[in-house]
């Protein structure tokens, strides 16, 4: 938190990585540098098999946005603390909760899944082979893997597009828009809000 502090203090957009932690975890993060100007603009990992969670943070230009800042800088001058912070609005962390999880499932296509993904099973499947030799009991374990990981193939897709569903359902009950970002792909913006949504240089 004091580190994100000290970096939203410079104006800019802000990206934060984070190698532990949970997609609550960056909705409090998100809320905390909504109270002081800037807004949620993106998630995602730091590549497809890094556990690295990666929050994107732009400057909010609005006037609202910036009148709240102002009477946030007021109220709490030792924000950068990490601890003398507005208090937590539930409902506003799980909508942010909602936009950053459907973020996080958008982030690879599903071709891009099974593209980078069987590889991966592939290599794992093949592992007995390369720690022990290949002879015929080996081959026939790393066959029976490879089976097993392809199977899981089409359940993964599966219930990465209901996770999808599921989130879009909470964010258009709490009114927010679909957009399409520079990236092509679909993102929820608050209502009104016309700011251009430019995409996660890390998806």
């Amino acid at each position: 938190m004091r580190a994100m502090l000290r970096k939203i203090a410079s104006g800019e957009r802000v990206r934060i990585t984070k190698r532990t932690g949970s997609v609550r975890s960056l909705a409090r993060l998100a809320f905390v540098a909504e109270q002081f100007g800037y807004a949620y603009a993106d998630a995602g990992l730091g590549g497809f098999k890094s556990a690295e969670l990666v929050l994107e943070l732009v400057p909010d230009p609005r006037p609202e946005a910036q009148a709240r800042a102002t009477r946030n800088r007021a109220s709490y001058p030792n924000a950068g603390d990490g601890v003398s912070l507005p208090p937590p609005v539930a409902e506003e962390i799980a909508l942010l909760e909602a936009r950053i999880s459907f973020d996080l499932a958008s982030q690879f296509t599903p071709k891009q899944r099974v593209a980078l993904g069987v590889p991966l099973m592939t290599a794992l499947a093949a592992a007995p082979c390369i720690r022990f030799g290949v002879h015929s009991t080996v081959a026939l374990v790393a066959g029976l893997l490879w089976a097993v990981f392809m199977a899981c193939v089409p359940i993964g897709l599966a219930h990465t597009r209901r996770k999808r569903a599921r989130y879009a359902a909470v964010l258009e009950a709490a009114g927010l828009t679909p957009v399409t970002d520079m990236l092509g792909r679909l993102r929820y913006v608050s209502p009104g809000d016309r700011r251009p949504v430019l995409g996660n240089p890390s998806a």
